[in-house]
């Protein structure tokens, strides 16, 4: 089964409820139009329920009016969670007023449904910039125990003729969020990204640290700051199957993994990769896109206490249903 199939059947049988804060955006009806017509989820909108039916009319939507709509503008209706930010952030000296005015927009609104259980998830972005986004879901959820970090995966869909990572995927990440991390974060991404190869993708995580050097071969701090990232991981999740630093070669080809690194259970048959920047990360994924012509599903934000997942304003129609299918069954677990 297609990785979509897969995930849209999953989230038909677990339905959440989804937040779209951007309401009145016409590629956002659309795709929620889809979501509904799939029973994929029970989607609420924050913004006022006529302008909504009324642009929805305006596209051919028929199926918005079966979803739920709330009212950041309704101060009877937004004073609980204006209450709930303010107790969020008093140590930050957050009045009940400066709460009132943060709780009329919409992301933030959307962030404190999730934080008071009315909600599972949220999609946004195709208007709001990424900064927007993530400040809202930093401020009002906040990160999963034992993690600090916030970062992006991509889940490569492969050729089929490729003989690389498992059931035609690979798993890269950090590519979206952090540009140079530490060894305490990089190893809280790959546990972080454990999660999603696991849980999105359906495999059993295999992680590669990824270096310029493999086993020793080259010495740099940077390589240091895999080696100790790999040893941190292992401790924070000794379940996992994980080893670095591994050359990309070493970590994805059976014949070169034996070689530079005989005996390790990952090399040469990893099918997530973490990469030591921003930098490296982001590259690599657009190579594979570009040159093999792969699918990037992403990016997937990881790493936050409940699921928010950023949109590219340039996203279309497709790109945000397949975001939904993705944040939907990130709730489920």
């Amino acid at each position: 089964m297609k990785l979509f199939e897969r995930l849209t059947r999953r989230a038909q049988e677990n339905r959440r409820r989804l937040v779209l804060p951007e309401s009145l955006e016409p590629r956002t009806l659309q795709a929620a139009n889809r979501i509904i017509e799939l029973a994929v989820a029970d989607v609420i909108f924050v913004g006022n329920k006529e302008e909504v039916l009324r642009r929805a009319f305006e596209l051919g939507l028929p199926l918005i009016e079966k979803a739920s709509f709330v009212d950041s503008q309704d101060a009877a209706f937004t004073e609980p969670y204006a209450e709930l930010f303010r107790k969020l952030r008093e140590k930050k000296g957050v009045t009940i007023e400066q709460a009132r005015e943060q709780v009329k927009d919409p992301l933030y609104l959307g962030c404190l449904m999730i934080k008071n259980g009315d909600a599972d998830a949220m999609v946004a972005g195709a208007l709001s910039p990424t900064s927007h986004v993530l400040r809202a879901a930093f401020q009002v959820l906040k990160t999963k125990p034992g993690i600090s970090v916030v970062s992006g995966a991509f889940i490569m869909l492969l050729p089929e003729n490729c003989p690389y990572g498992d059931a035609n995927m690979l798993v890269f990440a950090d590519c979206a969020v952090v540009p140079d991390p530490t060894a305490e974060e990089l190893a809280q991404i790959a546990v972080s990204t454990a999660q999603t190869t696991r849980d999105i993708a359906g495999l059993e995580p295999r992680i590669a640290m990824c270096s310029f050097s493999t086993k020793g071969s080259a010495t740099h701090e940077r390589v240091d700051k895999v080696i100790r990232a790999t040893e941190l991981a292992r401790e924070m999740a000794p379940d996992l199957q994980i080893d670095g630093e591994l050359q990309s070669d070493a970590a994805i080809v059976p014949h070169v993994g034996e070689m530079k690194a005989p005996g390790s259970k990952v090399a040469g048959h990893a099918n997530t990769l973490v990469f030591p920047s921003l930098e490296t990360g982001n590259i690599a994924y657009k190579l594979v896109q570009r040159i093999s012509g792969a699918g990037a599903v992403g990016p997937v934000l990881q790493g936050l206490a409940a699921p928010v997942n950023d949109l590219s304003r340039g996203a279309t129609v497709d790109d945000i249903v397949n975001t939904i299918i993705v944040t939907c069954n990130q709730a489920i677990h």
